[in-house]
Parts: C-alpha cells; sequence; structure tokens
C-alpha cells in the first residue's frame, strides 16, 4: 500500500550515520519539541536547550529528555553531541553554534533535520500558507483511526492524539512542513498536500512575487508518481495548479462538483460544526460531518480526505473520525467561561495572526455564536508582518465588536515602524491600545459583559491572557 520506501518503523535513518548524540536549541518550541520526541522516539540520546521553559519542555522532562534553561557555548562541552539542531528562532551566527563548528560539529536547521527522518519513510507532507496545523492533523488521526499507525509531526498538539509528535510502527510519516523560512523544499513526499498560496513571512518573502515559485520547486521535488493535492480556493493556489498544469498526479479540490474532490450542500450545525456532501471524480460520495466549525475546516477536511484515499482509506472510514476530530491546540480552542455578575464570558484562543487567518477565525466566531458580542484581544506577530499588512489586519478586525491591541510580538526582529498603533489608527470603530499583558487584564475587566465571546488571537504570547483572565 505504501510503496517500497516504507519501513517496518522509523529509526535512525542512514542519512545521520554513526550519530547518536543530538543536541536542540530552542527546544522549548512546538516544532523542535516534537523533534526531539521523534529523535528520542527513534533511539537517539537527546539534549536541550531554550530561553525559558513551558509546557512543552515539562512534557520532555517527564521523558527524560532534559532541557537547559539558556543558550551558552559550555553546552558543546558538557553534553558532548554530534550534532546541533537549532530552531529558526536561533541566530545561525549564535555563539553555541559557533563553539560547536569549532569542534568539528555539525550544525542543521530544524527544517533540514526533520526532513532527513522524513524523506526516507512515505511521508505525507502538508503545507500552505494557513490551516496545514489542521489539516496535517486531520489527515494522521485518520490514519491512526484507520489502523495505519503513523508517525506524526504537527505544529501544534492534536487533541483527540494528545500529543505534537510521535514515532508510530509502521512506515507512513505525517507532518507538517513549514514554507516560512523556505525549508519545505528539502522535503521529498510521497503524497503531498497544499492547503493554499498566499503571501506571508515577509522576513522571508520579501515580496508576493517570491511565493509562488518556491510552492512550485516544493511541488516538482516531490517523489515520482506521488499525488499533489491543492486546494484551489485561492488565487496562489490556482496559480500553482496552472503552473503544474502538464503534472498528471495533481488532485484539486474544492466547493462545487467541477474539482476532483469537492464539497457542496454546507450546512452550520447548531452550537458549532458542519455538515456538507462530498464527491470524487464527478461522484457523491456522502454527507461528511465536522465538530470543528468554519467553511476554512471543511476545505481543511477535503484535503485531508483526498491525502487519506491516495493511501487507501475508505470514505467511510474518513467520516467516522473527522465527525470525532476536536481540532488542534490554539485553532479556535475553548479556554473555558468567566463568570460575571448576571451571565457568563466564553474564553476562546486562536494562533491567527495573518489577515486572512483574523478573516477566517472571527467570521466562524459569528456563525457559531450569533447574535452575541465579540471582544478581541489581538497580538501583532514580528514586525515585518505588521508594516506589510496593518491596513489589512485593520480591515479584518473590524468584524469585531471590540479591539484590544497589544505591543507587537517581535520575535527576535529589531523594533521598526509604528506597530500596533498603526492599525489602531485606521479602525473605523476605533481599537484599544494596551502597554503590556496587565494592562491588557484591566482594561478587559472593565470592557466585559456577560454574554460576551472573548477570544485571545495572535502567535505570540497572547495564549497566556485567557488563563490569566480566568484565574
Amino acid at each position: 500500500m505504501f510503496g517500497a520506501e516504507a519501513k517496518e518503523q522509523p529509526g535512525a535513518p542512514d542519512e545521520f550515520g554513526s550519530i547518536r548524540c543530538i543536541h536542540l536549541m530552542g527546544m522549548g518550541g512546538v516544532g523542535m519539541s516534537g523533534l526531539a520526541l521523534l529523535l528520542s522516539g527513534m533511539g537517539f540520546e537527546v539534549s536541550g536547550c531554550d530561553l525559558s521553559q513551558n509546557e512543552y519542555t515539562a512534557r520532555l522532562k517527564e521523558l527524560n529528555i532534559g532541557c537547559s534553561v539558556g543558550h551558552s557555548p559550555f553546552h558543546i562541552e558538557e553534553f558532548s553531541p554530534q550534532l546541533v539542531i537549532y530552531s529558526g528562532a536561533v541566530n545561525e551566527s549564535h555563539e553555541e553554534l559557533a563553539a560547536a563548528r569549532e569542534k568539528g560539529i555539525g550544525v542543521m536547521g530544524r527544517g533540514l533535520a526533520l526532513s532527513r527522518l522524513f524523506n526516507v519513510c512515505c511521508g505525507v507532507g502538508v503545507t500552505g500558507t494557513h490551516g496545514k496545523t489542521t489539516t496535517s492533523s486531520m489527515i494522521g488521526l485518520i490514519l491512526e483511526r484507520a489502523g495505519l499507525d503513523p508517525t506524526l509531526a504537527i505544529g501544534a498538539e492534536v487533541a483527540d492524539i494528545g500529543t505534537n509528535a510521535r514515532v508510530g510502527r509502521s512506515g507512513l510519516f505525517v507532518a507538517e512542513i513549514d514554507e516560512s523560512d523556505g525549508s519545505f523544499e528539502f522535503f521529498r513526499p510521497s503524497v503531498a498536500a497544499v492547503t493554499n498560496v498566499d503571501w506571508d513571512h515577509v522576513n522571508y518573502f520579501h515580496t508576493r512575487d517570491d511565493v509562488l515559485p518556491a510552492f512550485v520547486r516544493f511541488a516538482r521535488a516531490r517523489k515520482p508518481g506521488a499525488p499533489l493535492v491543492v486546494c484551489a480556493e485561492d488565487e496562489g493556489s490556482r496559480s500553482l495548479i496552472e503552473a503544474l498544469r502538464d503534472d498528471p498526479d495533481v488532485v484539486t479540490c474544492g466547493w462545487g462538483r467541477s474539482w476532483n474532490w469537492g464539497a457542496f450542500d454546507a450546512e452550520r450545525k447548531a452550537g458549532g460544526g458542519a455538515v456538507f456532501s462530498v464527491t470524487c471524480g464527478g461522484e457523491v460520495l456522502g454527507r461528511a460531518e465536522l465538530a470543528v466549525s468554519g467553511e476554512h475546516n471543511i476545505m481543511n477536511a477535503l484535503v485531508a480526505c483526498a491525502a487519506a484515499a491516495s493511501l487507501g482509506v475508505s470514505f467511510e472510514d474518513m467520516v467516522k473520525t473527522l465527525r470525532e476530530f476536536r481540532g488542534a491546540k490554539r485553532r479556535l480552542e475553548k479556554v473555558g467561561e468567566k463568570k460575571l455578575p448576571g451571565g457568563w464570558v466564553q474564553v476562546i484562543d486562536d494562533y491567527a495572526h495573518h489577515p486572512a487567518e483574523i478573516q477566517a477565525s472571527l467570521a466562524t466566531l459569528r456563525d457559531v455564536y450569533p447574535g452575541r458580542r465579540l471582544v478581541v484581544l489581538f497580538q501583532p506577530h514580528r514586525y515585518t508582518r505588521t508594516n506589510a499588512f496593518f491596513r489589512e489586519i485593520a480591515s479584518a478586525l473590524e468584524a469585531a465588536d471590540a479591539v484590544l491591541l497589544l505591543p507587537v510580538y517581535a520575535a527576535g526582529e529589531p523594533k521598526q515602524g509604528s506597530g500596533s498603533a498603526a492599525i489602531a489608527e485606521i479602525m473605523k470603530a476605533g481599537a484599544v491600545l494596551c502597554q503590556d499583558e496587565e494592562d491588557a487584564l484591566a482594561k478587559l475587566e472593565v470592557l466585559l459583559r456577560p454574554g460576551d465571546v472573548f477570544v485571545t488571537l495572535g502567535a505570540g504570547s497572547v495564549s497566556c491572557l485567557g488563563p490569566k483572565l480566568l484565574g
């Protein structure tokens, strides 16, 4: 079923040679902590470090994978690694990496390292500017529930699996592949999926014209005969399909019946979720049901179905799993409810930080909570993105009834531009600027009313505000 390249179980790949001791810089991030889990599960001796401890490092500690606080060249002496892998948040000229190079120890970025594990398997690689975490989570769960026991590397904790990464016992490897730094070009999928092709990550893709060629290179690097599933519901994806018009293995998805896989007759379920009909190759397969909400998630599910079908999973098995799929962490995640005199406030957390993602998330919340006041606390992510998209961000946030803005989460970038103030200045309904998280909490105590839906939006530290509000 999986092709000649599938193994009985992923282990230390030949590309790593005699390496057994690996040190990870930035191990507290979701991607690096997942890589640590995979490497440990494949038999490597793993050490790591990060600037602080968090829930991911705590989970690693439970598995006897330690994470030192801070980065230091002395770690090279302390742990004696044969290879150092670093996250995108670590500068390539960092003194800890320099110390490794001075001793002749190899250094490698996370994307390249993950590709070395992925490429020797029957890899299912999911990329795209938006939606790749949810889509790869759906595919992983579908394959697991179908008894195929895949290895997983997802960009967030999957609620139904309870982890963001694990080693399976088959030769299947489902990975969320990051395009933000171009490292997706290292991957050679046996099944590839593209959720959309939009401009983001301005620090790497300096102009919109830089994006499509990179996705074309990713698509052409997949293994011979590998299907490429593309959701055609955005202009960039349609341009990708056109660029690959002579490729016989492109599988298209979208609304209606004109695509290889189509969704139609969609209905919103009361209280959240959706029901829709699915067609494949002109044949109506039946109705599918989602527990998660939003038209964007219907498209994510359609891509997941097309990818799973290429591996022999039945439509019945897909439908059963999608009906139970609860989503990934920080994707419209219900954090809890805050009691106020006279009623309750629903608290939700979401990772959206790009204008298209903000628009989709707020539209979904409007559908799920009709008639309720929507209060948003948004934290812009990176100065490069904020400067490029502040007008589009302001427009997307107009869908909320009240908006609070935190300062930009720099993610290591130097301060440039006017940041959150630029967004607030052009919002027609206005926005409340907050000096910091404590200031935001104080303002929320005054602003929130019974019946409100409060959502924290952003890819930075804003996710901690929901639990603090509840606490």
